[in-house]
């Protein structure tokens, strides 16, 4: 259940595939897998975006990260999950997050991916400033689409 900040860029495929031939390979039990990457994008609020820096609380956000697989853990009959998580200056197109997760059933990986991925944009201690094509800077208020299950 490992959670993974990184300070710079990452393949999510290449760690997804190392995390498994490393971790998962002899577990014959896994039957689904859910994968959730986050890539930054060009745009937001309609204005293009240069480049966002995402900041955080060191030891804090791995904290609240591994609550919240703690309680997806509890809530699903999980194998195993991951993340990983960007910080730093962020390109367009890079990723940004990976969200992982493993279990017997489909139906147990599908809701904890979306559970783990969807509390760490709401309650997760990041913070993102975004520089616009302009030059102008802001920092964004929001950082969920407004989906909440406890």
């Amino acid at each position: 259940m490992p959670v993974i900040i990184k300070n710079t860029p990452f393949e999510p495929y290449q760690s997804l595939q190392q995390y498994e031939k490393k971790t998962l390979c002899q577990n014959n039990a896994i039957g689904a897998s859910n994968i959730f990457i986050g890539t930054m994008r060009d745009f937001n609020e309609g204005d293009q975006i240069k480049i966002m820096t995402l900041e955080h609380y060191p030891g804090m956000t791995e904290k609240q990260l591994n609550n919240i697989v703690d309680k997806a853990h509890q809530q699903w009959t999980l194998i195993d999950s991951l993340i990983i998580h960007r910080v730093g200056d962020i390109l367009p197109n890079e990723p940004i997050v990976l969200v992982a997760t493993w279990s017997s059933h489909r139906g147990d990986a599908f809701d904890a991916c979306r559970f783990i991925m969807e509390n760490l944009k709401s309650k997760a201690p990041f913070w993102k400033k975004e520089r616009l094509i302009d030059e102008q800077e802001r920092w964004v208020l929001s950082n969920t689409d407004g989906y909440h299950k406890t």
